[in-house]
């Protein structure tokens, strides 16, 4: 079942995911790191972000899921290891060992265990220090898929019947019982919302521009309205007009949803910096390429927002709270914001 590269013995084994939703492919790496270390470390990828489509589950959800198929005589040898999505695969990377080096206190040969089956396995060509083990899959199974029937089925019974054959009891159970959180129906909106969100804007990209606004230590974000990414926070900003620029855009989304406006003078002296966010996962409603300004307005009094058009709130953030507010900020605002003014500890 394994093509094992290096026969000796590894004192850890490591496997990463996202595990949204864990799956009996998934359970089949698992067991390929417990039977070849005495450690497994779990890394759970996206995780600290808010809830969306391809990340409903937090990570400390996630974990769950993955503990309850483990027998107890096992969870001793299983540690897990939570790392956000830099959107930057230096960092990621960095981030991984760094973790790992933690948790194993720098001791052991380390084994990265994993699937090769598409272009999503490229990280396993990013630990060159480690050992590595290609599993072959026993199950095929699209974690996607299935999420797709957990929160897009319409009968309650027929989803369960569905799941069965591709989950472990113990993670069905899991589901069954996370169904009746109120949770559950917020992603189950945001679901079918972006479903025909895509088939009505089905073009191969689209452009937006932001703001990051910045005065007197405060940045400026709203509170969505909507069905997509309800009540987290965000960046004011939106979709480019034909024939608008980037930056004439910026301005006038966030002049739509906060009532901030100011000389445009004022602006081009506050304008700090600016970057391009085109992640092809960076927002799950499809192929979304940002263009960020960042503005210092300086040790200004606070001017006056108002949250409007599609905005339930306007906000003025001490910016040393932004750390506690990374998991309600909006797809990868989090990493904008870290971008320009520092969020990730």
């Amino acid at each position: 079942m394994q093509d094992t590269h290096h026969t000796s013995p590894a004192d850890t084994a490591v496997i990463v995911g996202r595990w949204q939703l864990f799956h009996k492919g998934h359970q089949t790496l698992l067991n390929a790191a417990l039977a070849t270390a005495a450690q497994v470390i779990v890394v759970i990828g996206s995780a600290y972000r808010s809830r969306d489509v391809r990340n409903p589950f937090t990570w400390e959800e996630r974990q769950a899921m993955v503990q309850a198929v483990l027998p107890p005589d096992l969870l001793g040898r299983v540690k897990f290891l939570p790392v956000r999505d830099y959107f930057d695969d230096e960092r990621w990377n960095a981030a991984v060992r760094e973790g790992v080096r933690r948790l194993t206190a720098g001791q052991g040969p380390v084994t990265l265990v994993g699937f090769r089956k598409d272009h999503t396995s490229y990280y396993l060509d990013h630990f060159p220090t480690w050992a590595s083990q290609s599993v072959q899959q026993e199950f095929d199974i699209d974690a996607t898929a299935l999420r797709n029937v957990f929160f897009e089925g319409a009968d309650p019974d027929a989803r369960l019947a569905v799941l069965r054959p591709h989950v472990s009891p113990q993670v069905l159970a899991y589901l069954q019982a996370w169904a009746r959180l109120p949770v559950y129906a917020q992603r189950v909106a945001e679901h079918l919302t972006v479903a025909r969100y895509r088939k009505k804007w089905a073009a191969d990209m689209y452009l937006t521009a932001d703001a990051v606004v910045v005065a007197s230590g405060h940045v400026l974000l709203v509170r969505r309205g909507g069905e997509v990414g309800h009540g987290q926070w965000a960046i004011p900003g939106g979709f480019v007009d034909k024939n608008e620029r980037f930056y004439t855009a910026a301005l006038r989304e966030l002049h739509e949803e906060t009532g901030f406006k100011t000389l445009d003078s004022t602006m081009r002296h506050a304008l700090q910096a600016s970057q391009v966010f085109d992640h092809p996962l960076r927002s799950p409603r499809g192929r979304l390429v940002t263009h960020a300004f960042y503005f210092d307005l300086g040790p200004v009094r606070l001017p006056e927002v108002r949250g409007a058009d599609d905005a339930l709130e306007a906000k003025w953030v001490p910016l040393e709270e932004l750390p506690q507010l990374e998991a309600q900020l909006f797809e990868d605002h989090a990493a904008i914001l870290d971008r320009f003014v520092g969020v990730y500890r």
